[in-house]
């Protein structure tokens, strides 16, 4: 029997005569055996590679041959944009064969939440923070609802895994699997990794499982590096090249997506923006008539990155350079979807430091090297994160089955640190024993949450505390409140969805603020952590400034230039590092060692002048070469020092003092084991 004949003969005819396919892809067929009986899996392909259908239509096979009901799959993406992309287009497929398909997440309306809990679909797409909001509502029925579930799909797991928000994924369906009649089968779906198996044994502990896929990496495409200079000339460069084309540009903040937006208008080119500070309908808008036209350019963050399909593209640019290769693979693969057409990505860096970043990506990904998707170490933040939720979904619990569920979702922590864990979230007042053994939501976890029905603890990552932009009663985006504050012209203006907007009044306490059109000008601002650069980054750029080879990338003529001139004034000397003086009180220290090893050594010899770095290099108050370095490295960190490092991880507030420092040290690199 061939791979193909494995599937269901009703959705074998659709496949066929519906949908018009002579036959599926590789990966597509490779993946239906697997998944058939009923083993976890992983399945690999580049953007564009067909994923999604890799893994729903062997679940829809499995789910006629084994006659499932009620809502026995959940297909879980990083981004609600995503789901409603794929809503469509999952539905279309279950259609055929008479199953449905509904899409729940926080944009969805009460009224449809309503039908879709009198009336359940056969797969539901949502968010892991949507699983946790249903998990603690009283109002639904836990048992009928999880119990008949049979299969998780997670889309774009490497994304789920590269920060805390895999933990909670993780968890959720570790608690969902309490409730099913069945052990829940669980299929990611991933861009290019290098490590598969170690991906797939994280996210599916236990039981049969198989990778599906190649984990190669294809050079295979036309890539070009240029150095503009400045965002303003970036809008010049896309404005005169490609003309008639459809051209998607990647930024990696959205006041650059703001700025290059409005610039692109200003020179004439027909332009949409996407980024995830515009209201669902601005960016609905933006993407839909990007997707239906041709002469124009959508300027876009990270949220077109992952999937979302917006029509064929002729052209990716990049503004200058993503955060990994794998990210830089994932954009670039948008293009050359087209028979008959290649991916290509552009580059236009604005600094000498995004031209080196991006130079040293594409001689990474000339090797066929990619990184790793690593999950972040120590989740303690997570785990207690995960403790009230848990009281929250049972009212009660005794301590000892509240470890055990802990323990189940977290096996990688040692049990002592979660009983220690318990007892300082008792004795702060974030849980109550109301009797010995036994314990419930406490006083300090009511005060702080109840009232907003504990929405703040379904997310494990921290928002931006923005204000609504309103034009009349159209929500525009949101706005960062640095951008309306201190001393400004008047009228105040900003840039939102690509256009300039006079603010006439600000409502604190709603929160909102109201516009008016303007014709030009304006600020775009949102707060925002700097993006790091990896060790392998850093060593590849060390690497970049000895030979000036780029790998299969193109450099223009000045980028070439640029890159010559820095490979003349730029040391490359680590063993011992270069040392540089930049005026009479500050040295540069060369490292090459990225972000992560820079601030460790940064940390620990702050008193003896170390005052701040980046991936490439420490900066000092003192001359360096005089200071008498040892191996011991390990910072000891005072309580504000610790506080202030911890505070981009949720929830490390609530840790003891101990488990805090252990999960920060980790977490940074800060120790020297």
């Amino acid at each position: 029997m061939s791979d193909f004949d494995r599937l269901h003969p009703a959705l074998r005819h659709h496949i066929v005569n519906t949908l018009g396919w002579s036959t599926l892809r590789p990966t597509q067929l490779a993946a239906i055996a697997p998944i058939q009986s009923g083993q976890h899996g992983l399945l690999l392909a580049p953007t564009a590679g067909g994923k999604t259908e890799a893994a729903f239509l062997p679940v829809l096979s499995r789910m006629l041959d084994e006659h499932w009901t009620g809502t026995s799959v959940l297909y879980v993406c990083p981004i609600k944009a995503l789901l409603n992309n794929l809503e469509p287009r999952l539905a279309h497929y279950a259609g055929l064969v008479g199953r449905r398909v509904e899409v729940w997440h926080g944009d969805v309306s009460v009224a449809r939440k309503r039908r879709i809990l009198s009336d359940p679909p056969d797969v539901l797409l949502t968010t892991p923070e949507s699983l946790e909001g249903m998990l603690i509502s009283p109002r639904l029925e836990r048992e009928a609802w999880f119990g008949q579930m049979r299969c998780v799909i997670a889309d774009e797991l490497h994304a789920f895994a590269a920060g805390d928000r895999g933990w909670h994924l993780r968890s959720v369906i570790t608690r969902i699997d309490r409730y099913a009649d069945h052990p829940l089968q669980r299929i990611g779906l991933s861009a290019t990794v290098s490590n598969p198996d170690e991906l797939l044994d994280w996210f599916a502990p236990c039981g049969s499982r198989q990778v599906v896929g190649s984990s190669s990496v294809s050079t295979e495409a036309d890539v070009t590096l240029d150095h503009v200079g400045s965002l303003e000339n970036a809008a010049i460069v896309i404005s005169r090249l490609h003309r008639g084309e459809k051209r998607l540009v990647f930024c990696d903040s959205r006041a650059s997506a703001e700025n290059l937006g409005t610039g692109l208008r200003e020179l004439g080119v027909r332009t949409f923006v996407s980024h995830a500070s515009l209201s669902v309908a601005e960016r609905r808008h933006a993407e839909d008539a990007f997707a239906q036209e041709r002469d124009c350019v959508i300027v876009a963050t990270s949220t077109l990155e992952l999937g979302i399909d917006v029509g064929d593209l002729d052209r990716v640019i990049q503004i200058d350079a993503p955060g990994s290769v794998s990210s830089f693979l994932q954009r670039m693969g948008r293009s050359g979807r087209r028979a008959g057409s290649a991916r290509n990505c552009l580059f236009l860096t604005t600094s000498e430091t995004a031209l080196l970043s991006a130079a040293a990506l594409c001689r990474l990904w000339s090797r066929g090297w990619v990184e790793k998707a690593l999950p972040p170490v120590q989740p303690w933040n997570v785990l207690v994160q995960q403790s009230l939720l848990m009281v929250l979904e049972h009212g009660q619990m005794t301590v000892s089955e509240l470890h055990i569920r802990l323990t189940d979702s977290f096996p990688e922590l040692e049990p002592a640190g979660v009983h220690a864990c318990l007892d300082h979230l008792v004795a702060q007042g974030h849980l109550a024993s109301p009797e010995p053994g036994w314990v419930q939501i406490g006083p300090q976890a009511q005060s702080q949450h109840e009232r907003s029905h504990y929405r703040d603890l379904l997310v494990t990552f921290t928002g931006p505390d923005q204000l609504v932009g309103k034009h009349g009663t159209a929500e525009v985006g949101y706005l960062d409140p640095t951008v309306l504050l201190g001393k400004q012209e008047e009228p105040r203006r900003v840039l939102l969805s690509g256009r300039s907007w006079i603010v006439r009044e600000i409502d604190w306490k709603r929160r909102v603020v109201w516009l008016e059109p303007a014709a030009q000008g304006g600020q775009a601002r949102w707060m925002g952590s700097a993006r790091g650069m990896s060790a392998e980054v850093a060593m590849a750029v060390r690497d970049l400034l000895r030979s000036g080879d780029a790998g299969v990338a193109s450099l223009s003529r000045r980028a070439a230039a640029t890159l010559h001139d820095l490979m003349d004034v730029m040391p490359t000397q680590v063993d011992p590092p270069a040392v540089q003086a930049q005026s009479a009180s500050t040295w540069l220290m060369w490292t090459y060692a990225g972000t992560d090893a820079n601030r460790r050594q940064q940390l620990a010899w702050r008193h003896a002048g170390a005052s701040r770095s980046d991936g490439l290099s420490i900066t000092w108050r003192t001359d360096p070469r005089a200071v008498v370095f040892t191996s011991d490295l390990d910072p000891v960190l005072g309580a504000e020092e610790l506080a202030e490092l911890a505070r981009p991880f949720k929830f490390a507030d609530m840790l003891p003092p101990d488990g805090l420092s252990r999960m920060v040290v980790a977490r940074l690199g800060l120790s020297s084991a």
